[in-house]
């Protein structure tokens, strides 16, 4: 195993600025920031400059030719994180590359087929599995504290929370809108604690109500006239084991809250709220409620960098794993399809995916 991890990034946005990059540089001797890509050069090249990295790219395919990296973090549209990340594993890079994993469940089947021919890592950027809350929950989980959980609530919902940067209003360089931004994150955290049960059918509407309509936006002013996703969405999933899932997702609502990120589990000995988490059981003939205190503090995207620096130099296996990347590919392209048609989808029978 090499000592030191020599890294690029492909994507010279907001998500690698903020996240992989201030989180990498706190590895010091271990990682080492090689090279930057991104289609726009003049992005990449202040992105070079303020975070002091050697090389500059506009192609990720030259940046493979001419630097050896160890790895690679996929900051780009979710359009490209298919090509860049088969273009990666190719190159013989380990691959953490942001959520979703692709734009169709059939990219997203290539992309974990070619992680494994590689013999490499791929991880996708699902940091609310790295809270404390999501941490403390799964350890009740596994000690038997809920039962077999077999139904969940998952809301991601915003009252006006429209991005009014970067494409995520662009369907064409996303796929979708907060089903696939936001929802998909809550959705991976639900799942993820009901330990990945295999989908079977999914039944989704979508609405574009707000976000083609000028407004009050509380994340910055948003292209109406060109808004292309929907602005919200909603599904049930169910499960070859029987479980259940109810999922609300939405950049724009008229809701009370500015906005609410959760997931609500309920098994046969417990219940769960995750964001703040609160534990519902009967014991000793008494309906009780456990809220565990003095939770770490902890960046979430902090851990999961430092998870996945350490699972490519010590050979550890990452939380998120390329077959579950499949299978939440799988539902979300299925709930758009079952927009689409206005029937739930099989997910076995599905076009899209």
């Amino acid at each position: 195993m090499a000592k030191t991890l020599s890294v690029g990034i492909i994507g010279a946005g907001g998500i690698a600025r903020d996240a992989h990059l201030p989180n990498y540089l706190k590895y010091g001797d271990k990682v080492e920031i090689v090279a930057v890509c991104d289609v726009v050069k003049q992005k990449a090249e202040q992105l070079a400059t303020d975070f002091n990295i050697p090389h500059v790219f506009s192609n990720y395919e030259e940046m493979f030719q001419e630097i050896e990296l160890d790895a690679v973090s996929i900051c780009t549209p979710n359009k490209f994180h298919y090509s860049s990340t088969i273009g990666a594993l190719k190159a013989g890079c380990h691959v953490l590359c942001e959520k979703p994993p692709a734009m169709t469940a059939k990219e997203a089947e290539e992309m974990a087929a070619a992680a494994e021919k590689a013999g490499k890592i791929l991880t996708y950027g699902f940091h609310f599995r790295h809270s404390p809350q999501v941490e403390v929950l799964k350890r009740f989980i596994d000690g038997g504290e809920l039962g077999g959980i077999y139904a969940a609530r998952v809301i991601a919902m915003r009252r006006r929370g429209i991005p009014g940067w970067g494409v995520f209003t662009n369907k064409e360089l996303q796929g979708g809108g907060p089903l696939i931004d936001i929802g998909v994150h809550m959705l991976d955290t639900a799942l993820y604690l009901m330990d990945y049960p295999e989908p079977d059918t999914v039944f989704g509407v979508t609405y574009q109500k707000l976000g083609t309509k000028k407004g009050v936006g509380l994340m910055g002013s948003w292209d109406w006239e060109n808004f292309s996703v929907e602005d919200m969405a909603r599904g049930m999933i169910t499960f070859k084991n029987g479980a259940s899932i109810l999922l609300e997702s939405a950049f724009a609502a008229n809701i009370e809250k500015a906005d609410e990120m959760n997931v609500t589990l309920m098994g046969d000995k417990g219940g769960a709220d995750v964001f703040p988490l609160k534990i519902y059981q009967e014991k000793h003939d008494s309906l009780i409620d456990i809220s565990p205190t003095y939770l770490p503090k902890q960046n979430y995207h902090e851990l999961e960098l430092k998870r996945f620096v350490e699972a490519c130099l010590e050979g550890t296996a990452p939380i998120s794993t390329p077959e579950q990347g499949v299978y939440l590919q799988r539902i979300i392209n299925g709930l758009y399809e079952s927009a689409l048609k206005g029937e739930a989808i099989k997910i076995s029978n599905s076009i899209l995916v």
